[in-house]
């Protein structure tokens, strides 16, 4: 079976891995243009642009695929079917329609639930202990088509985005070789998703902010939900940034007013902080004008202490 994938960051490119891995015929790979990066500015090819032609697999970037643009190479390399993982543009309908089996979407999340752009961090930030990869028969909706297989995964107290998502990878390639396999067998069945669904918006900065005044399991939700990109923020009393990498949650209780800093001990490895509710322990952090360093080592260098209140304003 002649397969088109089209995927672009890590999480893609993993799903590709597996499927070159397992001998599919792989008649082209179609990802985003390279993109500058970093403070040269240097062009960067996507990870699964880099995979692909590391193995051989003819690369196609289109910068647009409306108004029939991408249909010369559709009649190139005729795909029976069209595999999707973070591509990262919206298909036109004649690029949904071409394949005999369609486009086949591995969405990040157990639909109907997570609709959208962001499905793994919000996820996290609403405290879910279960998240998983959904093979999706793809339609002009977003997100809306028909579900056939899925792959579900646990989300720990201790995970965050970058854990989650690695393991999401992981059964995006299992769930993609399932549907891959029931296409063949001509065994695979499509369930239409529930009108009731959710959606999880793309994070804006907005969403960075923290706010100590919330209970205690949501502050730490949403540091490890965006961790360890883009990071959730604060601000020290001298009105610095403060992105906060990493947290745990503790089993206490304070009355101190949310954002107070109860402790800053460096041989504890982390410094106390009130919430709403509850008190959170942060145990790594990115100050501004800094590099990532430990709370141990910021509470070293005096630049947090107790009483100090933590707030962004």
């Amino acid at each position: 079976m002649k397969i088109l994938f089209m995927g672009t960051p890590d999480f893609a490119k993993t799903i590709l891995e597996a499927l070159y891995t397992d001998g599919e015929e792989i008649v082209g790979v179609v990802t985003q243009p390279d993109k500058p990066k970093g403070r040269g500015y240097v062009l960067t090819p996507p990870p699964v642009k880099v995979y692909a032609e590391s193995v051989g697999l003819p690369v196609y970037q289109p910068i647009t695929l409306k108004d029939g643009a991408f249909l010369p190479v559709l009649e190139e390399l005729k795909p029976e079917l069209i595999l999707v993982a973070a591509y990262g543009k919206i298909l036109p309908k004649y690029v949904l329609d071409y394949a005999v089996h369609g486009c086949v979407n591995a969405h990040a999340s157990l639909l109907p639930k997570y609709r959208g752009a962001a499905p793994i961090q919000r996820a996290i930030l609403d405290g879910e202990t279960e998240t998983g990869v959904t093979a999706m028969q793809m339609d002009v909706g977003l997100d809306t088509g028909d579900m056939l297989l899925v792959e579900r995964v646990a989300i720990t107290p201790e995970d965050n985005f970058e854990t989650v998502h690695d393991k999401l990878a992981v059964a995006g390639a299992t769930v993609i070789r399932k549907t891959v396999a029931a296409i063949k067998a001509g065994t695979l069945t499509a369930t239409p998703q529930p009108e009731e669904f959710t959606y999880a918006a793309k994070i804006e900065r907005a969403d960075c902010i923290l706010d100590f005044s919330a209970a205690a399991k949501d502050v730490h939700n949403r540091i490890r939900g965006l961790s360890p990109i883009p990071l959730s923020q604060t601000r020290t009393p001298d009105g610095k940034l403060l992105k906060i990498v990493e947290s745990v949650l503790l089993d206490e209780k304070t009355d101190k007013a949310p954002g107070t800093v109860l402790s800053a001990d460096a041989a504890d490895g982390l410094f106390r902080v009130a919430c709403g509710d509850g008190v959170i322990g942060i145990c790594r952090l990115l100050p501004e004008g800094k590099g990532r360093m430990s709370a141990a080592d910021f509470i070293r260098g005096r630049k947090i202490a107790v009483g100090d209140v933590l707030k962004y304003e």
